[in-house]
């Protein structure tokens, strides 16, 4: 698994950092991706630092899960949730790759995920978990929802497949039918896993600042909401060689 990535986060100079938090552990193939819910701003408190401790637990997770024998991204999940003591709230994505199995194994909480490409086509897409529009399912240690909500995925891999992971930011910006063209490209000019995340991210972000842009979150919205959502944007590519 080769993995890059692109994080941006939204112009704030109070959270210069952003909400968003992700951590890469190739040696364990284990990738995982964390949006922080926003409102918890109205109660004073920066849920970017609850995100990063989530994902700094979730690599120690990891490693601790590869030491048992091979990495389980609910266990990770589980660990991580326990040991993370910021207040706050946040959605969860944590993909491994099993390399005995050749499968991806996966558990998601709420609206970040993770699409499967293969020759420039997604194949899978994980569901969104939602109460509803803009109410996504979240892990957090205060009138939110626990790791048993997780919903896991085994995956059937092969050699030259995509993995993507993305927050929000970058789902609500950028259409499938976007993201599948940005892929076909990168393949023919064989471009990095870290120039691909970028090509993503880049258009997911200029989306977000057209106010009258046709993007995912417009439709979801069902007229709530025009045009592109200003978000941190996190992307992760991991190419399966």
């Amino acid at each position: 698994m080769v993995v890059g990535y692109l994080y941006l986060p939204k112009d704030n100079p109070n959270k210069p950092l952003g909400e968003d938090a992700h951590f890469m552990h190739e040696l364990y193939q284990t990738i995982g991706v964390a949006y922080g819910v926003a409102g918890w701003a109205l109660k004073g408190v920066n849920v970017g630092i609850y995100t990063r401790e989530l994902m700094k637990n979730s690599f120690i997770g990891t490693y601790d899960e590869a030491m048992k024998g091979h990495v389980s991204p609910k266990r990770v999940l589980e660990e991580a949730y326990k040991n993370t003591n910021s207040k706050g709230q946040s959605t969860i994505c944590i993909i491994t790759l099993n390399s005995v199995k050749s499968t991806m194994v996966t558990a998601n909480v709420g609206d970040s995920g993770l699409l499967l490409i293969r020759k420039g086509k997604i194949i899978y897409k994980s569901p969104i978990q939602q109460r509803g529009f803009g109410c996504p399912y979240q892990l957090g240690n205060c009138n939110a929802n626990n790791p048993s909500v997780a919903q896991e995925m085994e995956l059937n891999v092969e050699k030259d497949v995509i993995f993507m992971v993305g927050t929000d930011g970058m789902l609500d910006n950028i259409f499938e039918s976007e993201i599948e063209e940005i892929v076909r490209r990168a393949i023919n000019e064989k471009l990095k896993a870290e120039e691909l995340a970028s090509q993503i991210g880049n258009i997911a972000l200029y989306n977000s600042f057209d106010r009258f842009a046709d993007t995912p979150y417009a439709r979801a919205s069902e007229g709530r909401h025009k045009g592109g959502k200003i978000d941190d944007i996190t992307v992760i590519v991991a190419y399966i060689q």
